[in-house]
């Protein structure tokens, strides 16, 4: 185990390594991303979900159950049953949220697609996300995929987090910056 990773994080990259695998092999990728996707949506929009995911105290059999019935709901590849079950049996279905999001990471890197959070003040139009995202994939030569969000206390001016890279040209930042500058002197 790396030295920087905890054992969880080491745990769920390895299963969510395994099924981006699987799906290769099987050439059911796009199935089991949409399923991915609905699972997230399930677990961050459902707190009782969430909770039988995480609670120790449920038990296998009644875990299994409830994962059984809402693939038959929701229509979950078989592949994507199968491994939730196998999460289940190996006691791993708490770091559920853990494997979804390494999963989508991995997914994102095989398609040579970066994850990025593009924060504005106010609502953009869609072409204007686009005209973002197109200038900053050919300065990377990667394509950016963004998550938008509006945070009205930025006054104006956007936020991009690119991994560990933060481009911030708000208005925000730029007084804060004057307001060091003035304290500094």
């Amino acid at each position: 185990m790396s030295k920087n990773k905890s054992f969880s994080t080491e745990t769920s990259e390895r299963y969510a390594l395994a099924l981006l695998e699987i799906g290769k092999e099987n050439s059911s990728l796009t199935s089991i991303s949409k399923d991915v996707e609905n699972l997230i949506l399930i677990y961050s929009k459902n707190k009782d979900f969430e909770n039988i995911i995480k609670n120790p105290t449920y038990s296998k059999i009644d875990q299994i159950k409830i994962i059984k019935k809402l693939s038959e709901l929701v229509k979950f590849s078989e592949t994507m049953v199968n491994f939730l079950l196998l999460l289940i049996e190996k006691r791993r279905i708490f770091f559920l949220s853990k494997i979804l999001s390494s999963f989508h990471n991995l997914l994102n890197k095989e398609k040579g697609e970066l994850q990025a959070t593009f924060i504005s003040a106010q609502n953009l139009k869609d072409e204007e996300i686009k005209k973002v995202s197109d200038e900053l994939s050919k300065s990377i030569n990667k394509k950016i995929k963004f998550k938008f969000k509006v945070d009205k206390d930025l006054i104006g001016g956007i936020k991009i987090q690119l991994g560990s890279l933060m481009i911030d040209t708000s208005i925000r930042n730029k007084l804060r910056k004057f307001e060091q500058m003035m304290l500094e002197r």
